[in-house]
């Protein structure tokens, strides 16, 4: 259970850290190009969601999705609060300086860039037939194609 948590907490810390990048490249190379900070913003989101695509991707292999995918939940929520609520003071703002549209905003825009990452990912890994329950549908394929010959005495 504990290792669970630490999980999810890494990639919380993760998903926030490249918030973080992202936020320092604009405020320190960009200071007030509204341009670049939108490009900026995008490549970020689009950044997450490959994070959480290779994620989903990894963890889809391993185990049923109904063992990663509230993790992964978790951890995208848990980013996309800190993105939201304690970003913004990386950049010398606060996190409603932009207004609450531009705020809920990047809610929609993160939580988009998760969600299509996250099924990206999975979708990839089905695909290649290479998730949880592709493996274990091959397997009992296999057992059962490849029974040994049962032996009759007489």
């Amino acid at each position: 259970m504990k290792q669970r948590w630490v999980s999810i907490a890494a990639l919380a810390a993760a998903l926030f850290a490249i918030n973080v990048v992202a936020r320092l490249v604009t405020r320190l190379a960009f200071p007030d190009n509204d341009t670049a900070e939108n490009t900026v913003s995008v490549i970020m989101f689009a950044t997450i969601g490959v994070v959480l695509a290779a994620v989903a991707f990894t963890r889809a292999q391993r185990v049923p999705v109904g063992t990663w995918l509230p993790d992964l939940v978790a951890a995208a929520a848990i980013g996309m609060l800190l993105t939201v609520l304690v970003g913004p003071f990386v950049s010398g703002d606060y996190p409603f300086s932009g207004g609450a549209g531009n705020f809920f905003s990047q809610i929609w825009l993160y939580g988009g860039f998760a969600i299509v990452g996250t099924l990206l990912g999975y979708w990839t890994a089905t695909m290649f037939g290479r998730d949880y329950r592709s493996k274990s549908l091959k397997a009992f394929t296999v057992a059962k194609t490849t029974k040994p010959r049962r032996v009759v005495r007489r």
